[in-house]
């Protein structure tokens, strides 16, 4: 156990396929590890090393946990909470990280933390205002504000964005709805019929 417990630093995730080449006997290790509260196990062979700060211990990022549990970092981490920063009428506070990705669906929680994966073909890198905005559109049954009211923000937003950016977040990303919506807009302002 001394030989996997050399190689662990904290703030980081493990897989336990990763430490087993630390390890001859890795699950009665990880067992004690996690009993002894080294480490934590938050999903099935996914396990945290904790920070440890003046105020506790310190769980690792976000990211760090949702690229041990899918293996890759092949992901678009985010919170519905991101579209409050686009001054359409969402205010509304959400608990729930959102995981585009390519390998799973579901909800899932990761240590104490609540992930709602979500597979999809096509998702950027990066999350843009053009992005988010095709996002909402395409989630706005999600949000607890007022559909409508919502919706109608969105085109006065994306009247003052620029066209080909917005036109090719709406071809990349856009639902069925989101498509129908931005190509109403007038030819002048937007998008023709995605």
């Amino acid at each position: 156990m001394k030989e996997l417990k050399k190689h662990l630093k904290p703030g980081q995730v493990y897989r336990r396929a990763d430490l087993a080449q630390w390890s001859n006997a890795v699950d009665r290790h990880l067992k004690q590890l996690v009993q002894e509260g080294t480490l934590q196990k938050v999903s099935q062979g996914v396990y945290a090393y904790s920070k440890k700060t003046s105020f506790g211990k310190v769980v690792p990022e976000d990211h760090k946990l949702v690229e041990a549990f899918l293996k890759t970092d092949d992901f678009l981490l985010f919170s519905l909470n991101a579209y409050n920063a686009l001054s359409v009428g969402t205010t509304q506070l959400y608990n729930e990280q959102v995981v585009y990705n390519r390998k799973r669906h579901g909800k899932f929680k990761l240590g104490n933390r609540s992930f709602d994966f979500q597979m999809k073909p096509y998702f950027p890198k990066e999350i843009s205002e053009a992005f988010l905005l095709v996002d909402l559109v395409n989630n706005v049954n999600k949000l607890a504000e007022d559909q409508n009211a919502v919706l109608m923000r969105v085109l006065n937003v994306a009247s003052t964005m620029h066209t080909s950016t917005l036109k090719q977040a709406v071809q990349r990303y856009g639902g069925v709805r989101a498509k129908k919506m931005f190509s109403s807009l007038n030819s002048a302002a937007i998008i023709h019929a995605a």
